[in-house]
């Protein structure tokens, strides 16, 4: 028996792969929900005790970098933010796929692609549970508008849609977003790097932020500790746990684009995904921002194994009930 039978009406897990680029500059992010397959993703869910249900893969045509059509960023609607239609038409794509997997019962697990998925991983669950809880796990804030953002790249924004603050930009493209996150749904892990505008509506937000800080104080039982007591102060909840892979050390986790030191180390990266898993309320997960084209080991050394496909396959295989003993 799964762990987290107390929200989930089966022991099935649905996969939703998300090959989305356009939230960020770099190409190959979206190779990694295939690479991951390729790598036994599947097997390992069905090791421990899950069913595959329903494989679904978002459209991949003009979400990348080379798509057909040579989208170029531009900005849009007025405001720096590049591909709000793409990423707009994506996400409700995955929105879609996320709500009627959560409305069937059963644990979702979406693949990235670029943080930007989220919006429709979260978005789409919101649907149906109104009162989910998030631990958004992450190097960045990801609370930038196209006011505060250097970059106009939406994989720094997806907060921002999530708890309604981007409805002031009216862009008609995200007009399926519905539910939104309050205050005591979200809870940041592993922050290590916000934009001085983006701190500052962060804060008038009220965001509850567990920084490397944090995890250095406290040690990292601690920060999760004190992340459920705020999820959970009025009793239990579902719970659903975004990962970007950069919340992890480059030393661990060297494939990514947005790399900033001084982050996870391996253990508490676990940690995160065991402790979340053991409350036995996680219902859902995204695994977001690995990219293989970049920053591979020694091949002397790890041969052709990729250490950052490695790592998120168990950071999955955690939250999924994987444990040393």
């Amino acid at each position: 028996m799964t762990p987290h039978q107390q929200y989930l009406k089966k022991p099935t897990l649905n996969l939703i792969q998300a090959p989305v680029a356009l939230g960020q500059t770099l190409e190959g992010v979206d190779e990694a929900p295939s690479i991951l397959l390729q790598n036994g993703l599947l097997d390992q869910i069905r090791s421990l005790g899950w069913t595959i249900g329903k494989s679904s893969e978002v459209d991949p045509h003009d979400l990348k970098w080379n798509s057909p059509k040579g989208s170029l960023p531009a900005h849009q609607h007025g405001h720096k933010i590049k591909f709000p239609n793409e990423l707009g038409d994506a996400c409700r794509e995955i929105a879609e796929l996320s709500s009627e997997s959560h409305r069937e019962g059963a644990f979702t697990l979406t693949l990235g692609g670029d943080h930007s998925i989220a919006i429709g991983s979260i978005g789409g669950a919101l649907l149906e549970r109104p009162d989910l809880g998030v631990i958004w796990v992450d190097a960045h804030g990801d609370f930038n508008t196209p006011e505060t953002s250097p970059s106009g790249n939406i994989h720094g924004m997806p907060l921002s849609f999530l708890t309604g603050i981007m409805q002031r930009y009216q862009i008609k493209s995200f007009d399926w977003l519905k539910n939104f996150l309050t205050r005591d749904q979200l809870v940041l892990v592993g922050i290590r790097s916000i934009d001085p505008e983006e701190r500052t509506l962060m804060k008038s937000w009220g965001v509850n932020v567990f920084s490397m800080t944090e995890v250095d104080r406290f040690g990292i039982g601690g920060v999760m500790d004190r992340a459920f007591e705020i999820l959970f102060k009025n009793g239990k909840r579902p719970i659903h746990l975004s990962y970007d892979i950069d919340s992890v050390d480059p030393h661990f986790a060297p494939s990514t684009g947005t790399r900033v030191r001084g982050g996870l180390n391996y253990r508490e990266a676990h940690y995160i995904a065991e402790s979340a898993s053991e409350t036995g309320a996680l219902v859902s997960m995204d695994l977001v921002e690995i990219n293989p084209r970049l920053g591979y080991v020694d091949p002397a050394l790890r041969g052709d194994t990729n250490v950052t496909v490695e790592i998120g396959l168990e950071l999955v295989g955690s939250a999924l009930g994987k444990r040393i003993y």
